[in-house]
């Protein structure tokens, strides 16, 4: 069997081929608080696998759901899911998916809505057609970025909103350093100025938010300096950046995005020798703490995709899974097109609780994903 593409390789080959409730984000129990008792999921009544499934993102091959997948819906065994090109024939098609996805979570025992996501950034990187037309570098570049920031993350949350999704793995606020480069040669960086991502990522998520869609910022720290080849989902890749250099110009937009409150960060798995030589940043805890204490992000963590040619020197499915976990990480994407991928990471979780995974720092993560679904 030919094996799936690469998340990123599916996001070119893809392309080739509420109001207002989203504000700043706040603390995982202040936000919970604030939520209807009806969508608070009450941790404590879940089983293992119940919990563990509160921090997993599963895929599917093809246009129709698997049954396994919607018994996982059903049963709360997953807190959302992530479609790609080949998941989406047409708008009414994928809404139907999503329909029917909605209708399984609700004789879930958890009430609060899935997160739907995709990748849909702009430019060649797009799942749904229709906006965002203009890619981030050409919204950089355009004569009034402010302008088109806003109005591609506006088209970008009108678009997935209007087949039912939720969440948004964008925008990109990797810092490209030459053209050419890995993200500049699809176009993905906003400018080589962190002033300029900055500016236009917190433009681009206050758009998209203000249509009811959470925004991801990624990849953190930064992919900016990686080159054409250093790709993560094919290969291990360092980054050999300064730490200083890493907090100047790859994190300060994420200063930006966290005071528009971004819903969501994703971690790159580049190793960051300035940062934590030994490990990927999102199995390290030094990066995540980056983010969380240097930064003060109080949002949601998302990996990467687990399945990551970056990753295979870290085990299988289920030893990823435990390891990022283990790191801070809170949402796991198993975006390998298999729905047996997100049930291994799944169940790997729940047999990891109370052992190699601390309970309180586990659901403390739970918390904070099911605080974000319930503010949807």
């Amino acid at each position: 069997m030919t094996p799936p593409l690469s998340r990123r390789g599916a996001l070119i080959a893809g392309a080739a081929a509420l109001a207002g409730g989203l504000g700043p984000a706040a603390g995982a129990a202040e936000a919970a608080l604030r939520l209807p008792e009806s969508t608070r999921p009450r941790l404590s009544a879940l089983s293992p696998l119940q919990r563990a499934g509160q921090r997993v993102i599963h895929s599917y091959p093809g246009l129709t759901p698997p049954a396994s997948l919607m018994t996982a819906i059903e049963q709360g065994h997953t807190a959302g899911v992530i479609f790609f090109g080949e998941n989406v024939q047409n708008l009414t098609q994928i809404e139907g998916v999503i329909r029917s996805m909605e209708q399984a979570r609700a004789s879930s025992p958890v009430k609060a809505p899935l997160l739907l996501m995709t990748d849909q950034e702009g430019g060649m990187i797009r799942r749904l057609p229709g906006e965002p037309v203009k890619s981030a570098k050409d919204v950089g570049a355009s004569s009034d970025p402010h302008y088109w920031a806003d109005f591609t993350g506006s088209g970008a949350g009108l678009n997935l909103a209007g087949v039912g999704m939720n969440v948004n793995l964008a925008p990109v606020l990797d810092v490209y350093r030459t053209a050419g480069d890995f993200t500049d040669q699809y176009e993905r960086s906003y400018s080589k100025s962190a002033a300029a991502v900055a500016s236009c990522g917190a433009d681009f998520i206050t758009a998209q938010q203000r249509e009811g869609v959470a925004a991801t910022a990624k990849h953190f720290p930064g992919l900016g300096p990686a080159t054409a080849s250093q790709n993560t989902d094919l290969r291990s890749v360092t980054i050999t950046t300064s730490a200083s250099t890493l907090r100047s110009v790859d994190e300060a937009p994420y200063r930006d995005a966290i005071a528009a409150g971004v819903k969501l960060v994703m971690l790159s798995w580049a190793i960051y020798t300035g940062l934590d030589s030994a490990r990927p940043a999102g199995l390290s805890p030094t990066v995540v703490g980056e983010l969380r204490n240097r930064l003060g992000f109080k949002g949601v963590t998302v990996t990467d995709a687990l399945e990551a040619g970056a990753l295979s020197s870290y085990g299988s499915t289920s030893q990823r899974a435990v390891k990022a976990a283990a790191a801070g990480m809170d949402l796991l994407l198993c975006s390998a097109r298999s729905v047996s991928q997100g049930d291994e990471a799944v169940t790997a979780l729940a047999d990891a609780l109370g052992d190699s995974l601390d309970p309180t720092a586990f659901d403390a993560a739970a918390a904070r994903v099911n605080a974000l679904r319930g503010g949807l």
